[in-house]
């Protein structure tokens, strides 16, 4: 029996051992409530300090400038919203940017503006899945507060010219935010370097607990909390923090220094597509772009063939036929729809995304299993 792989990192990573172990040693201690200053409270208070400092030094901005949040959905919907419910009333009415292949936890809040009386410009993407800066400023008009473009896209990796676009963005005085759910921990993330002034974090994506993740608010930005009540975080998070789960971001943060630019994974990740090149010839297509995505992702289709059933045939592997939000979902992906694949090409996608713990035999395997299932004599109806 074949054992089982593992290649959907994008969907969620598995928790860390060292994270685990640190996550462990606050189980029972400190118990005490962060906002409370007795001999209790202090160190819990100590502990979710210390796991900001951790987030900041891998975003290169200040702790003060990070608020804690149950997500990347939830910071995302902050950042949107937030800024909305500021504006709300401004006139001419509050426009924002996005793209048309952002995560359904930007793409859904932008929705939501919309009902409530906003103005929403989704960008086209290319073939690669890239957005053109240039899109951006034809886009903006008066009454645009915002831009949200994410760092990379969850489906086939291409990693956006953020930098030009908040250098457009600034020019005429617009904000910008990205979903870096599918970079932080990957590749450098910088705020500074990147020109924005939000940005969202998913601790699930990066060896961490899921149920936590981070927002960072350039200094000086303020946007309407989505959760009133006390003045959890700086006032700008209401709800007791939740420790256990901060400490396994923080840590997590912390150990993502050692593994970013290492180059292993982008190894295993192109030998797997030379082997497919070699055993499926023009059989298999890549979708994104062919150097400017993330070193793990590796998105490919095979021609007249479904990614679902190509899968179901192989259970012991665990990878994806897009995001893990539409697993299971026999439509064809929005994302390789909004880049111009054809559609036969797009029902045959897989997202095969590596991982620490993916190796060479396990890339092996994989074109075994897909050869064993004699795709040039199969049809798909």
């Amino acid at each position: 029996m074949t054992s089982r792989i593992y290649l959907d990192y994008n969907a969620t990573t598995p928790l860390a051992d060292e994270v685990a172990a640190e996550m462990s040693r606050f189980l029972s201690e400190p118990f005490g409530n962060p906002s409370s200053l007795h001999w209790a409270g202090v160190p819990a208070r100590d502990a979710v300090e210390k796991a900001r400092s951790q987030v900041a030094a891998l975003l290169s901005c200040d702790a003060t400038e990070l608020v804690f949040t149950s997500g990347g959905t939830e910071a995302n919907n902050q950042v949107i919203k937030g800024l909305f419910f500021r504006k709300c009333n401004s006139d001419p009415p509050f426009h924002v940017i996005t793209s048309c292949i952002e995560h359904p936890a930007v793409l859904e809040p932008c929705s939501f503006l919309e009902r409530c009386g906003a103005a929403v410009t989704r960008l086209p993407v290319d073939r690669h899945g890239l957005v053109d800066p240039d899109d951006v400023r034809r886009a903006i008009r008066p009454g645009t507060a915002l831009v949200s473009i994410m760092h990379a896209n969850n489906e086939v990796g291409t990693i956006q010219p953020l930098l030009e676009i908040a250098e457009i963005a600034r020019e005429h005085g617009v904000l910008v935010h990205t979903d870096a759910a599918q970079t932080v921990g990957k590749i450098p993330v910088d705020v500074e370097s990147l020109g924005v002034d939000f940005l969202s974090v998913a601790g699930h994506k990066l060896y961490g607990p899921k149920g936590v993740g981070a927002l960072y608010i350039r200094e000086g930005m303020e946007v309407e909390p989505l959760l009133h009540g006390a003045g959890h975080e700086a006032g700008r998070r209401a709800g007791t923090e939740n420790i256990l789960e901060i400490v396994g971001l923080g840590a997590a943060c912390e150990l993502a220094f050692a593994w970013i630019d290492d180059g292993s994974i982008v190894e295993l990740r192109d030998r797997l597509w030379h082997s497919l090149e070699v055993s499926f010839g023009d059989q298999v297509v890549l979708n994104g772009h062919p150097t400017r995505r993330l070193p793990n992702t590796l998105n490919a289709s095979f021609r007249g063939y479904s990614g679902g059933e190509l899968l179901a045939a192989m259970p012991s592997i665990a990878a994806s036929t897009g995001s893990a939000c539409h697993a299971g979902s026999m439509h064809v992906s929005p994302v390789l729809a909004a880049m111009g694949v054809a559609h036969d090409v797009a029902l045959g996608a897989v997202r095969f995304s590596l991982g620490r713990e993916t190796t060479r035999q396990d890339i092996e395997t994989v074109v075994d299993l897909l050869m064993q299932r004699n795709l040039r004599e199969s049809t798909v109806s």
